[in-house]
């Protein structure tokens, strides 16, 4: 199918843009975007920089992908960002592209939900079929794995790592890595109990929820210690798969700095 486009559209001609693709009036596009095919873009959507929108995305009015990194070291060097495929990025929506302090890309994967004036800020990685509500702001190099839910005016602090299966409850800070299947609250955000809504509509087995429970009990109510726990959870035979991977993320998150395990990551500005 042809490609549509609006009033008053600006593209550039060197800007790439596969079949079947529909751009709304005043929109920007950039010499350096490129969209896939299917892709949706409603009025006054801006593309700038190196941006490369997969297939069957919905971008709304108001959202700027691909501006540069705010951070003030920043020295205009080539970096971009790279979006998947059938991703909602509801108004006002700004994905800023990489820095030079990692490899100059950030990310968002497939199947995301990105609601109104969210913030994915430089060097951020968003995997698949998260959602990230009104007024959420990652900060610079978040991680944020796959099918997390991140609610409404979230502020997450740069370097934190939020795993997989993990809700964060709205108005919440975080400050420190989030771990798998949690569900975390408050200021700062600690894990309170298992996600278990999350597990159950994602056909985890009841067994598995029941161990991962017990796991939560062990290492947030009872405070056995990652050692201890890892140990109880073995005897008891609930060393299953999804505690190994919960085990594993708290033992990386200990490992760094402030809660944070990415945090040996930052250089000095």
């Amino acid at each position: 199918m042809a490609i549509q486009i609006g009033q008053h559209v600006s593209i550039d001609p060197r800007a790439e843009i596969a079949e079947d693709v529909r751009i709304g009036p005043f929109s920007v596009i950039g010499p350096e975007a490129r969209i896939g095919r299917g892709t949706r873009l409603e009025n006054n959507v801006t593309l700038m920089g190196r941006v490369t929108l997969g297939e069957f995305n919905h971008v709304y009015p108001g959202a700027v992908i691909g501006g540069e990194p705010q951070d003030l070291s920043y020295a205009g060097s080539c970096t971009e960002v790279i979006v998947g495929d059938h991703n909602v990025i509801r108004e006002c929506v700004t994905i800023n592209r990489g820095s030079e302090k990692e490899d100059g890309v950030t990310l968002l994967g497939s199947h995301n939900y990105l609601m109104a004036c969210a913030h994915v800020a430089h060097d951020c990685r968003v995997g698949n079929h998260c959602v990230i509500t009104n007024s959420t702001l990652l900060g610079g190099h978040v991680h944020v794995h796959d099918h997390v839910v991140l609610s409404g005016a979230v502020a997450v602090h740069h370097f934190a790592t939020i795993g997989d299966y993990a809700f964060v409850a709205g108005v919440s800070a975080v400050r420190h890595d989030i771990p798998p299947y949690m569900l975390a609250e408050g200021y700062p955000a600690r894990p309170r109990c298992i996600n278990v809504v999350a597990l159950k509509r994602n056909n985890f087995s009841p067994e598995v929820i029941h161990c991962l429970g017990e796991a939560h009990r062990l290492l947030y109510r009872a405070k056995v210690g990652l050692e201890h726990a890892r140990e109880i959870l073995r005897g008891n035979g609930m060393l299953i798969a999804e505690v190994n991977h919960l085990l594993h993320f708290i033992e990386g998150q200990q490992g760094g700095r402030h809660g944070r395990g990415r945090e040996s990551l930052r250089r000095a500005a």
